[in-house]
């Protein structure tokens, strides 16, 4: 028992000198290893200590920057920045492709943030911190994200352009006053832009250097309803003259008294009916002195004036032109208030006595009721900049019109496009509207302010596209023969400045649009028809054996007739 016991003792005592055997062996290797790595550390330090570079595998977004001092990595990061920033985007939804100048959106980008965050990496000194950073940057790399900010005034400006092109759009229910009528158009559902989405493959697509472009995300959407309280709120007027006051300077233009003329249990009754327009009878009290009745003591001044041609032997046209121009004609746009040409120039129909004259319609030229007004809509537009209005919505027309140069031009579409501005100016002002003699020529009248600008409009094609040619078969034609269906115009990108002046020196340099007009194809009508051949008879009454037998220069004589 005691040998036994002994035994025990001896080989515990084995086993206890071995575990220690390992433990100090365990120690000594951490130790080792410690010491080792503390070395590499101090070496790693020390090397890198006065190393004003940036640590390698160190990007902003995708712009390697390893290696580089701080001002070259500025250079470097702002070189590729501005080439970004300079570059379009296109976006694009079925056959509708738009671009987007980022230049245009205001973008902001903290550039010396960033550079100087990189050159932080490794640099703090902390060894074990800055060993960590180093090293995890050379294998993994170290990636610096850039915060691009972009003017989300200007992105819903584009937004809402688009909007107004998209095949099947929502149309919002709208309402406007016509002679002693409150007219409300019910809205129809369809397609809008997913503002959200968009935004962010804007941001996405802005930071990448190729294929700057993304598809237009879009969403199904409800027309909000028909709240005829809120529009009695907006239309509700009490009756006021028009008077000008001396000190200050100041003119108030007469307000006509508006109010419904049944009461609002009778006008929510009329909406409860299905239908796509509802009328609202209106009490309208007139003011005894209006503006214009002040005549040129309110409007002493012309603030812009532009003007456009037109061929006066296409009377339907003529027609359509004349009628738009008296609605515009006399408006008066008080300060801070927003023009919009389709509510002044109201819907164009037969029984306001529009005309069929020529539209764009599916990338053709087809007749249209109004054709012709946009050229109205495109001298007011060139006006309303020499004014130095605030434009607050435009588009330009899907193909190049003749009236108008690039960039100068604006299109309309009832219950879609519109083009409106607002008035920034101190006073009142005033549209004068004529058409005639083959001129349509706008006006618009005021008082100037003490600091007057001079506005100038710098517009430039930046890309012509070429018109392709369609042939199309055409069996009443014969065969060699060719007529021209549709003349073809080519297409252009165009970028337009707005330059503002003072005492002759540019204050500002803005752009007002950057747009893209489609190519009008050629149609060209290609002749089927086979000519007809003489099989027993000439004209003449020969058998074609007779002919055969006639002198060849009779025969040529014959042919030639």
């Amino acid at each position: 028992m005691l040998r036994r016991g002994i035994k025990r003792t001896r080989k515990r005592n084995n086993k206890d000198n071995k575990n220690n055997k390992n433990k100090k062996i365990i120690i000594l290797s951490s130790s080792i290893l410690f010491l080792f790595v503390m070395f590499i550390s101090v070496i790693f330090s020390l090397i890198n200590i006065g190393n004003k570079k940036i640590a390698i595998g160190v990007k902003i977004e995708n712009i390697d920057v390893s290696n580089l001092t701080q001002e070259e990595a500025l250079e470097k990061v702002k070189s590729k920045y501005q080439e970004k920033l300079l570059s379009d985007i296109k976006v694009k939804y079925e056959d509708i492709e738009e671009t987007i100048n980022i230049e245009q959106l205001n973008p902001s980008i903290d550039i010396d943030r960033m550079v100087r965050e990189a050159c932080l990496i490794g640099k703090s000194g902390n060894i074990i911190k800055d060993n960590y950073e180093i090293l995890f940057s050379m294998i993994f790399s170290n990636k610096i994200n850039c915060n691009i900010l972009l003017d989300q005034q200007e992105i819903d400006k584009k937004i809402e352009e688009i909007n107004s092109k998209l095949p099947n759009a929502l149309e919002e229910s709208n309402y406007y006053i016509e002679e002693s009528n409150l007219i409300i158009r019910k809205g129809k559902p369809g397609i809008i832009i997913d503002i959200d989405k968009f935004n962010e493959l804007l941001l996405q697509t802005v930071k990448i250097e190729e294929n700057r472009n993304f598809e237009i995300p879009i969403k199904q959407n409800e027309p909000k309803n028909i709240n005829i309280e809120e529009i009695y709120k907006d239309i509700y007027k009490e009756t006021k003259d028009a008077y000008i006051t001396e000190d200050p300077k100041e003119i108030h233009p007469e307000i006509n008294g508006i109010d419904f003329n049944i009461s609002m249990e009778e006008a929510e009754k009329i909406l409860e009916e299905e239908k796509e327009e509802y009328i609202i009878p209106l009490k309208i009290n007139f003011a005894k002195v209006t503006i214009s009745d002040l005549g040129k003591e309110a409007f002493p001044h012309i603030l812009g004036i532009f003007s456009t041609t037109y061929n006066t032997t296409n009377t339907n046209r003529v027609t359509n032109l004349q009628l738009a121009s008296e609605k515009i004609n006399g408006t008066v746009i008080l300060p801070g208030e927003t023009f919009s040409y389709n509510k002044v120039v109201g819907e164009r129909t037969i029984a306001k006595g529009y005309k069929e004259a020529a539209v764009y319609s599916g990338g053709k030229v087809v007749d249209g009721i109004g054709g012709g007004i946009c050229q109205l809509s495109s001298t007011l537009y060139n006006a309303a900049i020499y004014s130095n209005l605030e434009i607050t919505s435009r588009s330009n027309h899907r193909f190049m019109t003749s009236y108008a140069e690039a960039g100068r031009d604006a299109t309309v579409s009832w219950g879609t496009i519109d083009l409106c501005f607002k008035n920034t100016r101190k006073f009142p002002i005033k549209i004068v509207s004529s058409v005639k003699n083959g001129v349509v020529t706008t006006e618009i009248y005021g008082m100037k302010e003490e600091k007057e600008y001079e506005i100038v409009i710098e517009n430039k094609v930046t890309e012509v596209i070429p018109y392709k040619i369609e042939y199309i078969k055409d069996n009443k034609l014969e065969e060699g023969i060719e007529e021209v269906q549709q003349y073809g115009t080519n297409g252009a990108k165009s970028i337009t400045y707005k330059i503002i002046k003072y005492n002759g020196a540019v204050v500002s340099k803005e752009i007002l649009s950057s747009d893209t007009y489609r190519p009008l194809e050629r149609i060209i009508k290609k002749g089927t028809k086979k000519a007809e051949t003489v099989n027993a008879r000439t004209e003449e009454g020969f058998s074609q054996e007779n002919i055969n037998e006639i002198n060849p220069e009779l025969l040529k004589m014959i042919k030639e007739l």
